[in-house]
């Protein structure tokens, strides 16, 4: 029997509503695949300074591999000014082509519910998750390139759980 797993079972997503996805991916079905989250706001300077950049480059540099790179618009504030439209405008304009998923608002206060199950603390909020569903970092803030490359390298090296 195998010892327990000191990393944490990712929460599933909450989503109103997906973007560049045919068909809305879940853990789920990326199970197997190494998930690379990047959570964003539009609005955020470091998102759009660093964060999405850098996603857009995992993206291109891990394609054929089994890397997903997924985007989730978690809007804490400025909620006006953070629409679907306005965010259907944006990712057209940065030309962001992986799926983005607009994390499902609470009931009752400004944190959604994505946000909260992940215990975010703002934007951008990088978290990478293993081929087993687990998370392997969880960061807010800028994190560097060549650390995230090493650690995407790393889980990739890593063998497949069994089914």
């Amino acid at each position: 029997m195998n010892p327990p797993s000191p990393y944490p079972t990712a929460p599933p997503w909450q989503v109103a509503q997906w973007f560049n996805a045919a068909q809305p991916p879940s853990l789920e079905s990326l199970r197997g695949r190494i998930v690379v989250l990047h959570a964003f706001q539009m609005l955020c300077p470091g998102c759009v300074q660093h964060g999405l950049p850098q996603a857009q480059a995992v993206q291109r540099e891990f394609a054929g591999h089994d890397v997903a790179v997924i985007g989730l618009h978690t809007v804490f504030e400025h909620h006006e000014a953070m629409r679907p439209a306005s965010l259907a405008a944006f990712l057209h304009e940065y030309r962001i082509a992986f799926p983005v998923g607009v994390d499902l608002p609470a009931a009752e206060g400004p944190v959604p519910l994505t946000m909260r199950a992940y215990d975010m603390r703002g934007t951008p909020t990088l978290v990478v998750i293993d081929r087993a569903g687990r998370i392997r970092l969880h960061a807010f803030g800028r994190v560097g390139d060549l650390a995230l490359g090493a650690l995407i390298g790393g889980l990739l090296a890593e063998p497949a759980p069994a089914p």
